[in-house]
């Protein structure tokens, strides 16, 4: 499993619970930021951290992540992180997840993960040890999966009055 988040702070706040339990259910994880900052945060929760753009920039592919969960708003400001996730639905080996962003809600085609304790425990421990706030948690997180995000408008097309 491959997330891809603003940050190391901002993915473990937004999807940490989850990959935890994919972490404790045996699924290796890879957490990819342009902002890595702490690690700490990540091993606590199991996975392990990535360079987002040596990864985006690479041309040795590697295989192919079983599951791919994205950040929306770094889906719409990144092109080459469009591509990924285009490339990834398109050739239908990956299941695309989305959290972030003004869509995210219990709307039809949301996948709702409830976390297990050991998921709200550790969760904890690694925002604390990324410096983010640990206040009252959420007991769910919400994903979208990919076929329900649509393609962003191209940045230099100019609307026509």
């Amino acid at each position: 499993m491959i997330a891809v988040g603003r940050s190391t702070a901002d993915v473990v706040r937004c999807a940490g619970g989850w990959l935890f339990d994919c972490c404790l259910a045996g699924q290796d994880v890879m957490v990819l930021a342009p902002e890595a900052g702490d690690e700490r945060s990540l091993r606590i929760l199991g996975a392990h951290a990535g360079d987002l753009e040596a990864a985006l920039s690479s041309r040795d592919r590697g295989p192919r992540p079983h599951v791919l969960a994205v950040d929306t708003g770094l889906y719409e400001t990144d092109a080459r992180v469009r591509k990924l996730v285009r490339l990834s639905l398109e050739q239908g080996l990956t299941e695309v997840r989305f959290w972030g962003g003004e869509r995210q809600s219990a709307e039809t085609g949301a996948v709702e993960h409830r976390l297990s304790m050991a998921a709200l425990a550790f969760k904890t421990q690694a925002l604390a040890a990324a410096a983010a706030p640990t206040g009252l948690l959420d007991t769910t997180e919400v994903f979208l999966s990919g076929e329900l995000v649509p393609e962003p408008p191209a940045p230099d097309l100019v609307p026509v009055a």
